[in-house]
């Protein structure tokens, strides 16, 4: 552990902000606005599993958005097909950001929304997991 930071001051900083992004993607997908309700799932996973990386290192999470990357640093477990998704989901970040991949991510989203059911049950799991592993 490095002795000059708070690592429950940064854990709960990701779980703080991902639950306040969690609601912002449950609007914005009522809204039927799905890119970016997918943008802003990606974060959401991308927060949890850096709130664990800083749990199970005891040091910042590293500087990535990919999701599987930190998933194998997590210390949580998934399985082959979670994985599989969480690298499809971290597409997600990059995709809304620029106008030549929102089309494409738009037609996507609106196609298969199953990736928002997959992003709530990924950060309830990643959320049930982070809490019992905040108390135990």
């Amino acid at each position: 552990m490095t002795d000059d930071i708070d690592i429950e001051k940064i854990y709960n900083h990701w779980i703080n902000t991902s639950e306040k992004d969690f609601v912002t993607m449950i609007n914005l997908y009522k809204t039927k606005d799905f890119n970016w309700s997918l943008f802003i799932g990606q974060i959401v996973l991308e927060r949890l599993l850096k709130a664990s990386v800083v749990r199970q290192t005891l040091n910042h999470a590293p500087y990535t958005h990919d999701l599987t990357k930190l998933a194998k640093l997590s210390g949580l477990s998934f399985s082959v097909e979670q994985l599989d998704s969480l690298d499809t989901i971290s597409t997600f970040n990059m995709n809304a950001r620029y106008d030549s991949y929102k089309l494409m991510l738009r037609r996507m989203s609106r196609r298969d929304k199953i990736f928002i059911e997959k992003m709530k049950q990924f950060t309830t799991k990643s959320r049930r997991d982070v809490i019992l592993w905040r108390y135990s």
